[in-house]
């Protein structure tokens, strides 16, 4: 029996990004279609099979560790997005601004999907879940640049809606307007995951 199972879950790829230079903006330049290798998106300054470990995980390695990188993507859901805009009492979001690199439609809560759930394109190329990307403040500068005033709003108005980030499990092309099925882990919730976040 299959430990990941196929759903009845499909999201349709609505812009695709890159951001090429990090340390001179976070804003992403628009693609048509992106080539999906193991070390994430070719040209993308996220990507790589490694990198640095940062404040996400210090209680697990010192920061600068090199450490398997599973945050190759960042994956935002345009129904979420939706809905931070609107919060934040902006009339849109353009996933640009924050970096991105895929904004999807069409799968519920899409922020809160299992880890190591899989996206796949029609011709094979899949991402791994890693899991929920938490809002940090980087967004805000390019935010403020395009609607002034409302930078700072950002990461209260995305929490538990920023998406995911992902990593390249199956190399291949992905283009604006396919369709990613979703694949859920066959795998019960573990009973003692309360208990454990409150012991962290």
């Amino acid at each position: 029996m299959p430990a990941l199972k196929p759903t009845g879950f499909h999201a349709t790829i609505r812009w695709i990004g890159r951001v090429t230079d990090r340390d001179a903006s976070l804003r992403a330049e628009t693609l048509t279609e992106a080539r999906l290798t193991f070390a994430g998106i070719a040209g993308e300054a996220h990507g790589g099979v490694t990198r640095p470990s940062c404040s996400r995980v210090t209680a697990q390695h010192p920061r600068g560790t090199e450490i398997r990188n599973v945050r190759q993507l960042s994956i935002l859901s345009a129904e979420e997005l939706n809905r931070i805009a609107a919060k934040m009492g902006v009339p849109r979001l353009d996933p640009a601004w924050l970096g991105a690199s895929l904004l999807i439609e069409g799968i519920p809560d899409f922020s809160c999907v299992p880890p190591s759930s899989r996206l796949q394109a029609p011709e094979g190329a899949t991402l791994v879940v890693d899991m929920e990307n938490r809002p940090c403040h980087l967004p805000a500068e390019v935010i403020e640049a395009e609607a002034p005033g409302h930078g700072r709003a950002f990461r209260t108005a995305a929490a538990g809606r920023r998406g995911v980030t992902a990593w390249v499990e199956r190399e291949g092309t992905i283009r604006v307007g396919e369709t990613l099925r979703l694949h859920v882990p066959d795998q019960p919730v573990w009973p003692h995951l309360a208990a454990a976040r409150a012991g962290g």
